[in-house]
């Protein structure tokens, strides 16, 4: 709990990726994508519960074994590419509400940012209760300045790709720029269940270092996580 407030760590994990295949299960560090979400929501000194919401049984066994609850395999239409998060997190507390189970905040915690730590999640929690906010997400300065950045037509010209305020501007003279990472999400149930967002006025960034966000969704970012824990040892 946190300033009177019941916590409840969700992990959210389905079976299917096209970008990496079994991504969820991938070993990173002597533990799998899953288990290492799950180890940070159960070391957060203000989670109360830590539960998982995935359609696959082989993931739900990584997960139990990992200390995690799961009090419920998620339903096939939930589990498909097109299905949206949101949907997951209102079935999830929906189905603990119905057994009695009530939070007062979420916390989400996807396995494909595994260098995210209990720390950072006690941080998180923390800039929710002094913020009496709606929400908290983690975000990461962005590697890329996206005034460098533009789409491409069909016949691949660049006339207009540099935008004008970004002409021959040196990047430190630029403003920083950040990226939602994915690390922690700390919202209000309350709100989420009233709007169906994890974003409102009263949300706030908590930023985290690069190091920490990465995100995997392929081989490379796989590759680089990996080396990073390496470096870590």
């Amino acid at each position: 709990m946190i300033g009177g407030k019941k916590v409840l760590g969700l992990v959210i994990a389905r079976g299917g990726s096209k970008g990496l295949t079994g991504k969820n299960l991938l070993t990173l560090g002597g533990l799998s994508l899953t288990a290492r979400a799950v180890k940070a929501g159960l070391e957060s000194q203000y989670i109360d519960d830590v539960i998982i919401s995935t359609d696959d049984e082989a993931i739900a066994k990584e997960a139990e074994d990992a200390g995690c609850e799961v009090p419920f395999l998620r339903p096939a239409e939930l589990a498909s590419d097109s299905s949206k998060s949101i949907d997951v997190i209102r079935h999830a507390l929906t189905t603990l509400k119905k057994s009695g189970r009530i939070y007062d905040v979420f916390v989400l915690l996807q396995p494909t940012t595994p260098l995210r730590s209990s720390k950072h999640i006690d941080d998180c929690l923390e800039l929710y209760s002094e913020k009496c906010a709606d929400s908290v997400v983690s975000v990461t300065e962005a590697e890329h300045h996206p005034l460098w950045m533009n789409t491409l037509p069909d016949d691949m010209s660049m006339k207009d790709f540099i935008r004008a305020e970004a002409e021959n501007v040196n990047r430190q003279d630029m403003p920083t720029y950040y990226r939602i990472n994915g690390g922690v999400y700390a919202v209000s149930c309350e709100y989420m269940f009233k709007t169906g967002k994890l974003y409102s006025d009263k949300s706030y960034a908590f930023v985290m270092d690069s190091k920490s966000s990465v995100d995997i969704d392929s081989k490379l970012d796989f590759k680089i996580a990996e080396l990073l824990i390496k470096e870590s040892e």
